[in-house]
């Protein structure tokens, strides 16, 4: 079974500290630092899992997960969005939106272990 992620993230320290940590997992993951185009990357790379940054630069976190609900393959399609934000009100918009899980940065690596774990074998019982 595959297990690819697609990381859209702006923040190269970020990026590079996933990566690190879910290709030691086994995890093949892409990254992508614009907001602008995310969901034509999304499309085209086919993910299993989506990690979203909510601030982009181009197009918001928020936008990109609300375009992408609209298409029918991309509904079921598990998106774990990052923000540095934590407000109960970005949360709602995230939920409201389709997220599947909302994490607060900083988090620790094994918060991003387990989210993304969860959300797989979640998405592999469906």
């Amino acid at each position: 079974m595959s297990r690819k992620v697609l990381l859209i993230e702006d923040e190269p320290n970020i990026t590079e500290a996933i990566r690190f940590l879910l290709t030691r997992e086994g995890w093949q993951v892409e990254t992508h630092a614009e907001g602008e185009n995310a969901v034509q990357k999304i499309q085209s790379e086919q993910p299993d899992l989506v990690i979203l940054d909510v601030m982009l630069p181009g197009k918001s976190g928020m936008d990109i997960l609300r375009e992408l609900r609209e298409f029918e393959d991309m509904q079921a399609l598990p998106v774990l969005m990052l923000t540095a934000r934590g407000q109960s009100r970005d949360r709602e918009m995230a939920e409201k939106a389709g997220v599947s899980r909302f994490m607060t940065k900083p988090f620790s690596n094994t918060e991003v272990l387990t989210a993304v774990r969860d959300l797989h074998a979640q998405a592999s019982q469906s």
